[in-house]
This record gives C-alpha cells, structure tokens and sequence, in this order.
C-alpha cells in the first residue's frame, strides 16, 4: 500500500492520532500545521506499508520528549533560537551512521507526534512506514517496541529549539537514555526534538506495530462522517477499536495536575451522568492516561488504552485542554498483544509506574465497568 495524504485526510489522521494519543502524544494543533505547512509548500505526504519496502531501506523515529503545559501553566520558556529542530537532530544522526536513512516511523501514536514523523520525510522527500513504535502513546523512552525485540534506540541525535545539540553514541541502560533526553528538555523549556531507533528492515518487520497511521485515518473518517450523519461519534469510533467500549460519561469535577520532571502527572476525577450517574471514574496521568477506576475497582490497567472524548463531536481530549466542568466520554481498547509478551509488561504494565496491580487484560474486566 502506498498513498499520498490529501486535505481531508491529514485533518482525519490527526483527529486519529490525538484519539490513540490517549491525553498526550504532543500537540494536535501544532501536528496539523505542521503537515499542511508540507503540503501547502507542494511536499507529497507518503505513506507505505512495510511490504513496499526493500531489505536495504534504513529507518529512524523522529519525535518530541516532553510535557505540554496547561494553559495556566508558570514554566519558563526560553528564547527559541532554532526554527526547526528535528531536522537538526536528523542530521546528526544521519553524519554520524554515514548514511541516509530510507524512511521515518512514528516513536508513538499521537495527533504530534504521528504527523512529526510524516511531516519530516515529507521535507526530506522520504514515506513514512505505515506503523508505529508503540501502538498508542506513552509517557517514557520505555515504552518502546524496539526494548521488547532488542534493538537499541542510539545512535540517536537530540535538538533544541535554542540550540543545543547533542549525540548520543550510546547509552548503558534504558534507564539513562531516558533520564538524558528528559533532562534536555527540562533545561530547554519543557520539549526537545529526537530522531533515534535506526533500523533495517528485519529490525523494523519485528518492532513497528503494523497499519496504525492506516488506523488513524479510519478513525479520523469515522469520526467526521458520523457527525456530519448525525451519529453517535463515540459509539461509531468505539466499533473501530479492538474491543473497544464506552466505560464512562460524565463530567470532570477535580483535576489535579503538576509539571515535574519533564513529565504533566495528574489526576483526574469525573462524576457519572446518563446510564453512569452515582458513579465515580478516576484516572492516574503520567503525560497519557495511564489507569483508571471506576468506583474505586480497576477498569483499565496499563498497557491498554482509555481516552476521554468530547460526546458531541467525538474528538479526543488532550490533557492540556482537560478542565474542571469538562463533559466526557470515556473509551476503553485492548492493546496490541506485543505489549501482553513478558518484556512489554515490565516495560508498560501497571508495576512500572509504580502501581500495586498485577495487569489484567482490559476484555477480562470490563465488566467492572
């Protein structure tokens, strides 16, 4: 498969992504821009599934490390010195592999960080793979399909957008690779650009998870046509999902949020309306939504996924936007099965982030909800 993205698809990948960016994923708007910038300036918007691919094609991620900042947020931004920092940070990477890379794929699935992957190699006149590195969003260079098979993420290149500039040749532990790219974008304002994760084609046929972009645009489309057919947008994007199901509607009473370590940690607490009322969801943020609660018992437990939705229009909700007086709707959605092998739990499950769950499979308690 191989497709060039017109007007109402980039608007529908982005609609997609944001909802599989599960409250983060970087910044939808900013993600839009950057993709129509592309194709206002007559760049074509490639997307090729894996099979289109030669055994000799080298592949990289490019992607943003950091928190978005609510509006009422008092971090300090930094003068911004360099106009385009991903492209500095492919530069780097590509001098010190000696060689071009073939290829982006997305670090993550997200309405910024899904089109920073499209709208570089739609600068460099490259596709971009049909997949991503993680299924949804999450919160840490950990979560990353590459850990689950083996494949390290250096070399890779980091940038600022006041010009720092850094290799990172390698690294002795995830753990270090993490604390490195986090660091840089504390002292830079609140994000860095990185592009990392080199790959051949073996790596890539192992790590990248498949026709995700693909699933974006089919969630974008369901979306815009259940509106304009008058639809229920929640249910019909529901019906796309791998068992996929509405587990909450409400509205946001308490969100708590603080802005620690390069990391938007918060909690959130919406009051069931409709078929919901006297019932209580809560949910644990570490940049995405991470796990919630109904009525105190779990309802969705790290790797799988849960996204809060505007009822009316059905789009996601970053966790930026999310306010005190909110309506939502609240979806959950079973993760790709990669993440359910051993490794993927240690690196994604519910103990990871510090919670005291042994990870049940989301289709084995939805009933709590």
């Amino acid at each position: 498969m191989k497709k060039d993205l017109s007007v109402s698809q980039i608007e529908d990948l982005i609609v997609g992504a944001t909802l599989l960016g599960v409250g983060g994923g970087g910044n939808p708007e900013a993600g839009l821009r950057s993709l129509m910038e592309q194709y206002d300036a007559g760049k074509q918007l490639r997307v090729w599934s894996l099979d289109e691919f030669s055994e000799h094609d080298r592949f990289a991620s490019p992607y943003f490390v950091g928190s978005v900042a609510p509006p009422d947020s008092s971090r300090k931004k930094p003068s911004k010195t360099v106009e385009d920092p991903i492209r500095v940070a492919f530069r780097l990477l590509e001098e010190k592999l000696g060689k071009k890379i073939s290829a982006t794929v997305a670090t993550e699935l997200g309405g910024g960080n899904t089109a920073a992957s499209i709208a570089i190699a739609a600068k460099l006149g490259i596709p971009t793979a049909d997949g991503d590195l993680m299924g949804r969003a999450g919160p840490e260079l950990h979560q990353s399909t590459t850990h689950i098979f083996g494949v390290s993420m250096a070399p890779s290149g980091i940038a600022s957008e006041t010009g720092d500039e850094i290799l990172i040749e390698r690294y002795s532990s995830i753990d270090d690779y993490e604390a490195i790219a986090r660091y840089c974008s504390v002292v830079s304002g609140g994000h860095v650009a990185v592009v990392d994760s080199p790959m051949t084609m073996a790596d890539a046929g192992k790590c990248v998870v498949q026709g995700t972009v693909s699933k974006c645009l089919e969630l974008g489309k369901v979306r815009r046509e259940a509106v304009s057919q008058k639809k229920d947008p929640v249910e019909e994007v529901a019906l796309r999902l791998d068992n996929g199901r509405k587990i909450f509607e409400g509205e946001v009473y308490d969100y708590k949020w603080k802005d620690e370590r390069g990391f938007l940690f918060g909690d959130v607490a919406v009051k069931g309306t409709g078929r919901f009322t006297g019932r209580t969801l809560r949910s644990w943020i570490m940049n995405e939504h991470i796990m919630c609660w109904i009525d105190d018992k779990p309802a969705v437990m790290p790797p799988d996924l849960f996204m809060f939705l505007e009822p009316e229009t059905g789009l996601g909700i970053t966790n930026d936007r999310l306010h005190e007086g909110m309506q939502v709707s609240v979806l959950g959605v079973s993760i790709d099965r990669v993440w359910r092998k051993p490794r993927g739990l240690e690196l994604f499950g519910p103990r990871r982030f510090g919670l005291d769950y042994d990870y049940v499979p989301f289709e084995s308690i939805k009933q709590l909800a």
